[in-house]
């Protein structure tokens, strides 16, 4: 059967690559490394496609939360308030196992998110042992020491995207006094040395008009950012639903993103974005699946609930998870109602289609 979600989400990650080659030829060294990306990404597609003809269902992005510990305490932090605090981090070396796995099976992009990723620089160190893979990295950018900003500029495949909220008081109200003035001085010196970056917003009713203000994303572009993630606020924590976005919001924030395209020379991605042009919700593998930071193998970030855990189970063995299956297969009726994200609007029923069982043993030799 035609897999039509497939294909209409391996053109939109297409269209985001040749946008980044047209947008970077200035720089012929970043252009030249998205071309070779774009080219890794069909030779990609191609292994996901063999991959599903063996019963697998392998979506082309993972997002892999790789540790809880983060050196902010961000308010409506959904990490914070999801991950178990009992469990412990994978271990680095069973990261790699999966890493090399996914590669093979045809998962050409990895998230990676905490937590803060750089409190585990054991795990960013490993991207670079997997060249075809691009690592997108959400990090609140205060752990950049010296020494990474250098492993960067020399690891084209590992991409910083800054979390900010928009201009000073925004950022520093959620995220602490001073961290939009210390995170801005490091995406300028990114900026200066040729460095490809992005930023992500976690979009509120408080700042959607802010963060959609052509005057506010006019002099990042200058500064050098190229990448930029809508991201719309879920209410996980309580007491933060006047939070989100409105219909009108949310409607204008799809229209907005993609007039930018056409006005900067910088991509821009709203997520959930459009989810109906892909028939429904495109987490549990029709699009991508999450690593938590346990080992959970699990249908999105905001919807923590796994039947497998790669710390006990190949990648292979749980992408076959009869849970991200059924999800998959009632992904038309899991309309979003308010909040964002049509998983945790409907958490209830998600968690209902857990299989009963027991908690894996806690894992205690992680890695740093």
């Amino acid at each position: 059967m035609k897999n039509t979600a497939a294909e209409l989400f391996d053109s939109s990650i297409r269209r985001v690559f040749q946008h980044a080659v047209a947008t970077t030829l200035r720089n012929p060294s970043q252009s030249g490394f998205f071309i070779k990306t774009l080219i890794r990404q069909n030779l990609a597609a191609g292994r996901r496609r063999r991959s599903e003809r063996d019963g697998i269902r392998v979506p082309p992005l993972m997002i892999a939360s790789v540790t809880r510990a983060c050196n902010l305490r961000c308010k409506g932090c959904y990490s914070n308030n999801h991950h178990r605090p009992k469990s412990s981090d994978m271990p680095l070396e069973r990261w790699r196992e999966i890493l090399d796995e996914a590669d093979g099976l045809g998962v050409s992009i990895v998230m990676i998110a905490g937590g803060e990723p750089f409190a585990r620089p054991g795990f960013i160190a490993l991207t670079r042992e997997f060249k075809r893979m691009l690592f997108p990295v959400f990090t609140n950018g205060l752990l950049l020491t010296d020494e990474w900003i250098g492993r960067i500029r020399r690891q084209k495949n590992l991409i910083p995207v800054f979390s900010l909220e928009g201009g000073r008081r925004a950022t520093d109200f959620r995220r602490g006094g001073g961290v939009f003035q210390r995170v801005g001085e490091t995406m300028r010196r990114l900026g200066d040395i040729g460095v490809f970056y992005g930023m992500s917003f976690t979009v509120t009713r408080e700042n959607f008009a802010e963060l959609t203000d052509p005057a506010f994303i006019g002099p990042l572009v200058n500064d050098g950012c190229r990448l930029f993630f809508f991201v719309e606020y879920i209410p996980i924590e309580e007491g933060s639903g006047d939070w989100v976005l409105s219909e009108i919001q949310k409607r204008e924030l799809e229209r907005i993103t993609v007039g930018f395209r056409s006005e900067f020379a910088a991509e821009f991605i709203a997520f959930p974005g459009d989810e109906e042009r892909y028939g429904g919700c495109l987490a549990a593998g029709r699009g991508f699946v999450h690593v938590g930071p346990d080992g959970g193998l699990e249908p999105c970030p905001f919807a923590p609930y796994s039947d497998m855990n790669l710390n006990h189970v190949s990648l292979t063995e749980a992408l076959r998870s009869p849970f991200l299956r059924t999800i998959r297969e009632n992904h038309g009726s899991l309309s979003e109602t308010r909040g964002g994200c049509a998983l945790w609007a409907n958490r209830e029923w998600v968690r209902s289609q857990l299989p009963a069982r027991t908690e894996p043993a806690p894992v205690l030799d992680a890695a740093p």
